[in-house]
């Protein structure tokens, strides 16, 4: 249960993560030369551009000048053909390096992501509420947290669901089954390296903005089932169409101009109709960006036919039914959003409108495609969210080799409850930094209490049993060599502060959190908790601290969880003899004569040392002889 990884494993570990990165590096040092070279090229297009404008204003000015007008004219007309020529050749070069831009971006954020070099990972604004049970205090968000390391989604639905399925836990616990397929689903598009940074370059060319499926959501939620409209249109079209008849006979002298009735009542109809049309500009407006960005993520799932994963195609089974792909679908309703937006430009909608009518058409064709899409276009931006968080996952999975997939027990008896696993590391810890142990914590009512000196390690511990609890709930890997665990809700007391908009102090706030837990633990109808404390009761005196951290374990080891609670006060070590639910564990230090080593291993028993008095000495604090020695 103490074992320590040993050196060999260490060894190990380093070098499945040295060749990815190996690889990763010759990947972007390929890509960055591909890219130089490509500005070469692109530099010599540009010239070349200038060249031939400049010699085309010499050639035919020569020839003008001479009088020879028609062999100017052809010189002409062929600068023209060439330069169009030159120019799609330099525009799909230009289009070609914005690609090459991109692929390099998502290798070094990937890269980034591997090495856990923070400045290289993208800014994450993700917040859990402020009563979160455990997300303030397992680093599940902030600037070096987890969801910030996991999160490569390309959609704020499949951002939302991967917070969910990392965060959300104890609210929304999954069943056997459940879980197993999205674990299944999760290794499967591990393997798919290139396919998820693909979807995530597509995304990317067409916006930098994640899709935000909610607008689309407005789009279909809301009717435009405008009355009669059909009738309006066939009206307004005939109309029009008068008007275009009357007004050429009018123009070519053929008879008075009536075109001025029927531009009237052309008119008459189209204002009428125009305040009912007015809502439709705005909830379409610039929604054809999110629809083009949909349609290139579907785009490239529905290429393949992943006939060997069962998991993924199950995913995309939605992609394969219907009539036509869902990408062309998506894309025919953005090219209608595409024509209403025509209003944000004033003039041009104006001049079309009163040739025909424009709006009412489009109008009229958006309301039968999303009466064919609303009872699909939800399932596929549901099965997108599915993928993208899954995706997040697996490249997590896929830059961590060495970190193990979990095994989940069944919550079939008090006895199975737990984490049995060995090398437990913190995933936040680059893996020259990490220690891992190994830790077997069984059995509903089972507590170890951990004790030690300051900065000797016991809330990180903490931290990374917690951690890697959310990884495996999510469907992810764990940092460790083995992990077998069960269902577990998660409750902890790591950092407490003062609550200035509550009026609470340290020590009420921290009362409050912990009262919390203890009514966690008395719910014994859903899955047992496991809490983490951190130094309980450090907000009041010696004398009430001892008496009331005994109390509340005493309590805790007769609810429903089980769980590690760290302190300073090596007295409650005796509770070990008296409660058989309770095991003391430690962590310690090396003693040198200018400082401090720590190795981070855990050890059995109640911890031999102290250290504050030490550490209080080294920086020069005043503090009595006697007890140093």
């Amino acid at each position: 249960m103490y074992h320590v990884s040993s050196a060999v494993e260490m060894m190990d570990t380093s070098h499945h993560k040295e060749r990815r990165e190996q690889a990763m590096v010759r990947g972007i040092d390929r890509g960055t030369r591909m890219l130089e070279l490509g500005k070469k090229r692109s530099a010599t297009f540009s010239r070349v551009r200038m060249g031939i404008v400049l010699s085309a204003i010499v050639v035919c000015a020569l020839l003008y000048n001479h009088e020879w007008f028609v062999t100017g004219n052809w010189v002409f007309a062929a600068w023209i053909i060439l330069f169009v020529i030159v120019a799609q050749y330099h525009s799909r070069l230009e289009d070609g390096l914005a690609r090459l831009r991109l692929w390099i971006q998502i290798k070094q954020t990937n890269l980034a992501r591997l090495q856990l070099d923070w400045e290289g990972i993208p800014e994450s604004h993700l917040v859990l509420p402020a009563d979160h049970p455990h997300g303030g205090d397992l680093d599940l968000v902030g600037g070096h947290s987890l969801l910030r390391l996991l999160d490569t989604t390309v959609s704020h639905d499949g951002q939302t669901r991967l917070v969910s399925w990392v965060a959300d836990q104890n609210d929304h616990p999954l069943s056997f089954a459940d879980w197993f397929s999205r674990q299944a689903l999760v290794k499967a598009f591990t393997r798919f390296s290139g396919l998820r940074d693909r979807v995530r370059l597509v995304a990317k060319l067409v916006s930098q903005v994640p899709i935000n499926g909610d607008r689309i959501y407005v789009l279909l939620q809301h009717s435009f089932d405008i009355p009669y409209l059909t009738l309006q249109l066939s009206v307004a079209g005939g109309l029009a169409t008068i008007n275009v008849v009357l007004f050429a006979i009018w123009a070519m002298g053929f008879g008075p101009g009536y075109w001025i009735i029927s531009f009237l009542c052309y008119g008459f109809l189209i204002l009428m109709t125009r305040a009912r049309l007015g809502h439709v500009f705005e909830r379409t407006i610039d929604l054809q960006m999110e629809l083009a960005k949909l349609a290139a993520v579907i785009r490239v799932l529905e290429k393949r036919s992943f006939e060997r994963e069962e998991a993924i195609r199950h995913v995309t089974e939605p992609f394969r039914t219907g009539d036509e792909p869902p990408s062309l679908a998506i894309k025919q309703l953005a090219r209608i959003c595409s024509g209403l937006s025509l209003k944000g430009h004033p003039l041009i909608h104006i001049a079309i409108n009163l040739i025909g009518p424009w709006d009412m058409a489009w109008t009229w064709y958006l309301q039968k495609v999303c009466e064919r899409l609303r009872p699909v276009l939800p399932v596929w931006l549901e099965q997108v969210a599915t993928i993208d968080a899954a995706m997040a996952l697996s490249t997590f999975a896929f830059l961590n080799p060495s970190y193990v997939w979990p095994t989940r027990r069944e919550n079939s008896a008090n006895k199975d409850a737990g984490v049995v696993t060995t090398s437990l590391g913190h995933p936040l810890l680059r893996h020259e930094q990490r220690v891992s142990n190994d830790f077997d914590l069984q059995a509903v009512g089972q507590l170890f209490l951990v004790t030690g000196s300051n900065m000797s390690g016991k809330s990180t511990f903490l931290r990374t049993i917690g951690i890697n609890v959310c990884l495996a709930q999510a469907g992810g890997p764990v940092c460790a060599d083995a992990w077998e665990w069960s269902w577990v809700r998660i409750h902890s007391c790591l950092r407490v502060g003062d609550s200035l908009e509550e009026g609470l102090s340290y020590f009420y706030a921290e009362v409050k959190r912990l009262k919390g837990i203890l009514l966690a633990v008395g719910n014994g109808e859903q899955a047992p908790v496991l809490y983490l404390i951190d130094e309980i009761f450090k907000g009041t005196n010696n004398r009430e601290r001892l008496l009331g951290s005994e109390a509340y374990i005493r309590e805790l080891t007769t609810g429903h969880g089980l769980g590690l609670v760290t302190t300073h006060d090596l007295e409650l070590a005796r509770l070990e003899d008296e409660l058989p639910g309770i095991t003391n564990v430690h962590f310690q230090e090396t003693v040198g004569e200018k400082e401090l080593k720590f190795d981070y291993h855990l050890r059995p028993g109640p911890c031999p040392t102290t250290n504050a008095l030490r550490i209080m000495a080294m920086e020069g604090l005043p503090v009595p002889t006697q007890e140093m020695t």
